[in-house]
């Protein structure tokens, strides 16, 4: 299984959002996503949650978490969020970045529109890597047909 850290500087926006919608939509028997910062803020930023929870995704749990040189280890991919030369670097990861403004302090609206931004980077990076999750035949399945169809519309 590979595993996708999400990262930034302050892990509490772009990362934490990009990490849960991953890890909603991987087929988890592929991979998993973790989400890590440099310098990890207090707490994620209550606009991103608030954008999140929109969508049925509940971060309201989530903290902002260091980046260890041991989680770097388990790693196989840093996908970064267009914090530029404060991004976090990592040796020896396949390295992407993705050019995301950050969310603190924006309107709600602009949080969206951010959120949005967010997940067709996943959607894109899922599909390259051919890491969909599947349809589960049975219940449930219904349910998460629409979840995926509010996430490609």
């Amino acid at each position: 299984m590979k595993t996708v850290l999400f990262a930034c500087v302050h892990n509490a926006g772009r990362s934490q959002m990009a990490c849960a919608m991953f890890n909603l939509l991987v087929d988890q028997s592929q991979a998993r996503g973790v989400s890590a910062g440099t310098q990890p803020g207090e707490r994620v930023h209550p606009e991103c949650v608030g954008a999140m929870s929109e969508l049925g995704i509940d971060m309201s749990n989530e903290k902002p978490k260091l980046l260890t040189p041991e989680l770097a280890k388990e790693t196989h991919f840093l996908i970064t969020m267009g914090c530029g030369e404060a991004c976090p670097h990592v040796p020896g990861l396949v390295r992407e970045d993705w050019p995301l403004e950050d969310p603190k302090g924006k309107s709600p609206e602009k949080v969206r529109e951010i959120r949005d931004k967010v997940k067709e980077h996943v959607l894109d990076f899922l599909g390259r890597q051919g890491w969909e999750k599947k349809t589960q035949i049975g219940q449930g399945a219904e349910k998460f047909q629409e979840l995926v169809q509010s996430f490609s519309s």
